[in-house]
C-alpha cells in the first residue's frame, strides 16, 4: 500500500506559470479593448473640436471683406443700407439680445411653475400625461410658431394687449418708454413672446427632472419640521438641484438666440434701434434668413456672413460663462461639504 501511494500518481503537480491561463488572456484582451475604445471616443472629442474650429475659421474668413472694410464700427453702427454699401451690425445684435432677454424674463418662472408643479403639488395620475404634453412642445417646428405668432398670437396681441399696457405702464414716465410703438402686434415684444413659449418645453423638462432627483428624505424631513411647500422648494430644492436649473435655463438661452423662423414671421424685420418693444426690430437669425439669398454684393454678402460669427461668438460666450457658473456653483458646494 505504501508502494502503491509513492508511484507516479501521487507525484505532486508543477505549479502554473502566472499569466498563461484563461483569465490572464481575458485581462490582456480586455486591456487591448480599453485601449481601443479610449483612442475611439478620444478621436470624437477632438473631432468636435476640430469641427468648431473649422467652423470658426471659415466664418472669419468669409467675414473678412466686410471686417477690413467696417472695421469695429461695424459692431456698433446702426447703418444698414445694400444700395450705399455701408453696413452695420447693431441693429440685429440689438435685437437677438432683447428677444432672448424676453424669453427668458417669461419662460424662466414660467417653467420654474410648471416643474414645480409636476413635481411637488401634481396628482399622481396627472403627472405623466401634464409632463408629456409639456414635452410635446419641443417637437413642434419652429415655422409653424412662426405661422400661429404672425395670423393669431400677433393680431389678438395688437387688439387687446398693446392698447391696454400703453394706457397703463405706458404712462409711467419711465417705464412706459418700453412700451411705446404702434399697436399692429408685430415687434420685439412679439418675438420675445414666442420665444418664450418655444423655450419653455427645455427648461422646465431640465427643471423637473432635477427636481425628481431630491431625495425624498431631505424633502419629508423639511415638511415634518413644519416647513410648507414653498419653504421646502426654497431651502431644500433649488440649493440641491441649482447646478441642474442653471443649465436647464442656459439651454433655453441658446435656444432663443439661435432661433430664426418663427423670430422671421413676427419681428418686423427693421433695422433700427428703438427703446419701445412694441416697435419693429430684426434679430442676426433673421437677417441671415431674410437676404442671404438674395445678397449678390461681395460686401454684402460678407456682412451677413460676420453677423453670423457674431452669433456664433456670442452663443459660443454664452454657453462658456455658464459652464464657469456651474463650476464654481459646483466649487461651493464641495467647500460646504
Amino acid at each position: 500500500m505504501f508502494a502503491m501511494r509513492s508511484g507516479p500518481m501521487s507525484r505532486p503537480r508543477p505549479p502554473a506559470t502566472r499569466g498563461s491561463g484563461p483569465p490572464a488572456k481575458r485581462a490582456a484582451a480586455g486591456a487591448w479593448q480599453d485601449a481601443v475604445f479610449e483612442r475611439l471616443t478620444q478621436g470624437f472629442a477632438l473631432a468636435v473640436l476640430a469641427t468648431l474650429g473649422a467652423i470658426l475659421l471659415v466664418l472669419f474668413a468669409a467675414a473678412w471683406p466686410a471686417l477690413a472694410a467696417f472695421g469695429p464700427a461695424f459692431f456698433v453702427t446702426n447703418v444698414w443700407n445694400p444700395v450705399t454699401g455701408i453696413f452695420g451690425g447693431l441693429a440685429p445684435i440689438y435685437g437677438t439680445l432683447v428677444t432672448s432677454a424676453i424669453a427668458l424674463a417669461i419662460g424662466v418662472p414660467v417653467s420654474f411653475g410648471i416643474a414645480l408643479f409636476l413635481t411637488e403639488l401634481c396628482p399622481s395620475a396627472l403627472k405623466r400625461p401634464l409632463g408629456t404634453a409639456v414635452e410635446l412642445l419641443a417637437a413642434i417646428p419652429s415655422i409653424i410658431y412662426g405661422m400661429w405668432g404672425l395670423f393669431v398670437f400677433a393680431p389678438w396681441f395688437a387688439d387687446h394687449v398693446q392698447p391696454l399696457a400703453q394706457a397703463t405702464v405706458g404712462e409711467v414716465p419711465v417705464l412706459g418708454a418700453l412700451f411705446q410703438g404702434p399697436p399692429s402686434g408685430i415687434g420685439l415684444m412679439t418675438a420675445g413672446v414666442i420665444l418664450s413659449v418655444m423655450i419653455i418645453p427645455y427648461i422646465a423638462s431640465v427643471m423637473r427632472e432635477v427636481f425628481d432627483l431630491v431625495p425624498p428624505v431631505l424633502k419629508e424631513s423639511a415638511y415634518g419640521l413644519g416647513a410648507t411647500t414653498w419653504e421646502v422648494v426654497w431651502n431644500v430644492v433649488l440649493p440641491y438641484t441649482r447646478v441642474g436649473v442653471v443649465g436647464g435655463i442656459m439651454l433655453g438661452l441658446g435656444r432663443a438666440l439661435g432661433e430664426t423662423m418663427a423670430v422671421t414671421f413676427v419681428i418686423g424685420n427693421a433695422y433700427k434701434i428703438s427703446a419701445g418693444l412694441f416697435n419693429p426690430g430684426n434679430s442676426i437669425a433673421s437677417a441671415l434668413a431674410n437676404e442671404f439669398n438674395e445678397a449678390s454684393d461681395p460686401v454684402h454678402r460678407a456682412s451677413l456672413v460676420a453677423l453670423g460669427l457674431v452669433l456664433f461668438v456670442l452663443t459660443f460666450v454664452v454657453l462658456a460663462l455658464s459652464r464657469l457658473l456651474i463650476a464654481r456653483l459646483e466649487k461651493g458646494e464641495g467647500g460646504r461639504a
